[in-house]
């Protein structure tokens, strides 16, 4: 069984947030015409979801289902 170091946990959650989080600022932008509501979106989002991403990567990382 192989587990990830907080590290590597850590480096995920936040290559993962810079690509969701941009695409939620451009279809913010998108939907509304308006630069800034969609970098206010998009930052609402990104700091919000970082922390929660962080976290459920490590619940998961403790559960042994579907490991090898």
């Amino acid at each position: 069984m192989t587990t990830d170091l907080q590290k590597r946990t850590i480096v995920k959650t936040l290559t993962w947030r810079v690509t969701a989080s941009l695409t939620t600022f451009i279809i913010a932008w998108a939907l509304t015409g308006d630069l800034l509501i969609g970098a206010t979106i998009g930052s609402i989002e990104a700091i919000a979801k970082i922390f929660l991403y962080y976290f459920h990567e490590r619940i998961w990382n403790n559960i042994n289902w579907a490991k090898s």
